[in-house]
């Protein structure tokens, strides 16, 4: 019994030996497994603060690149909306304005402030046009003079004119005309367009009826385009150059009356004819119901008198008297005693 009692405890003694032994392995397995987790767990946190790190540095990127997608596109929207297609800015046309100004000034010495008149005109870089000088019927002396200056130099000349006497009337006008200088431009270049394509026309034509043709296609396209030319200049003239009418006269001078030229008869004789068969179109007019009335009457008379019958003569002839036949008279009263 004692045999038998020892190898049963040497087995108990040697299954918990193997019992803890395996319970040692499991736990060395799973503190390899939580090493293993643990160690995957931090490659995970690596991983997310690497991500974080990343984010953080398109979170701080970020901002700047919509801002400068922003300041392009900001700068292609400035291009495109006040630009051509090239990126160029379109050409802005400038104001054409004609400027226009009429000054009466009464002055002490019209001769001196005359004088000074040209000199501020020339200095202001305009020249001096149309001027007049006489004297009113008590001998007091009048003056016109008519200035052409560059716009940028109009306000000042008028102030300057302002103070060679006493301004009695001072009257300016502006009037913009860019939308004709525009207008005018852009039909010379088109009118220009048209004559080369006839010149074209003309240099591939083999008829003597299609040379002809061309010919006064292309004279009446020159005589166009050159009217355009012509009136385009004339705009620029005006626009170039402000026009300033100055009147100078002595205290109490009488005003201004210019001389009536033959075209100034001519215009009020014109207007004078005008308004005499205005107004008899207007009496002719005020008439015409009651002549139209009158006319109507007449004719119905008319009709009316045609279908009533004419008066005949009576065929009964009243008998002659006694004084008119004296002798048958005479002779119807002798009797047969008379016989």
């Amino acid at each position: 019994m004692g045999i038998a009692g020892r190898p049963y405890g040497a087995r108990r003694a040697a299954a918990g030996a193997l019992l803890v032994a395996s319970l040692g392995v499991a736990g060395c397995g799973a503190a390899g497994q939580d090493d293993t987790a643990q160690g995957d767990t931090a490659q995970a946190s690596a991983k997310q603060r690497d991500t974080g790190a990343a984010r953080g540095e398109q979170g701080m990127v970020g901002p700047k690149a919509p801002g400068a997608a922003g300041s392009a596109d900001g700068k292609a929207g400035t291009g495109s909306g006040t630009g051509t297609g090239t990126g160029k800015p379109a050409p802005v046309a400038t104001a054409q304005i004609i400027r226009t100004a009429s000054l009466t000034v009464e002055a002490a010495d019209v001769p001196e402030a005359l004088a000074k008149t040209r000199t501020a005109a020339k200095g202001a870089g305009g020249y001096v046009g149309d001027e007049s000088t006489d004297r009113d019927g008590e001998g007091r002396e009048r003056s016109r003079v008519e200035l052409r200056v560059p716009p940028e130099a109009y306000d000042g000349l008028l102030d300057r004119l302002s103070r060679l006497g006493t301004l009695k009337k001072r009257q300016v006008s502006a009037t913009d005309v860019t939308d004709q200088v525009v207008d005018t431009g852009s039909r010379i270049a088109s009118q220009q367009a048209s004559v080369a394509r006839v010149r074209a026309l003309m240099d591939k034509a083999t008829t003597i009826s299609d040379i002809v043709t061309l010919e006064s296609e292309l004279s009446r396209r020159q005589s166009e385009l050159e009217s355009l030319q012509a009136r385009l200049k004339s705009l620029k003239e005006q626009t170039g150059m402000a026009t300033v009418t100055l009147v100078l006269h002595e205290p109490d001078a009488a005003a201004d009356d210019e001389e009536t030229s033959f075209g100034d008869a001519l215009s009020g004789g014109w207007d004078a004819f005008t308004a005499g068969v205005r107004w008899l179109l207007v009496a002719v007019g005020a008439a015409l119901p009651f002549l139209a009335a009158g006319a109507l009457l007449y004719a119905l008379w008319r009709v009316l008198r045609g279908r009533f019958p004419k008066r005949t003569r009576s065929s009964a002839v009243a008998p002659a008297s006694p004084e008119q036949f004296p002798a048958e008279t005479a002779r119807e009263g002798d009797g047969p005693g008379d016989r």
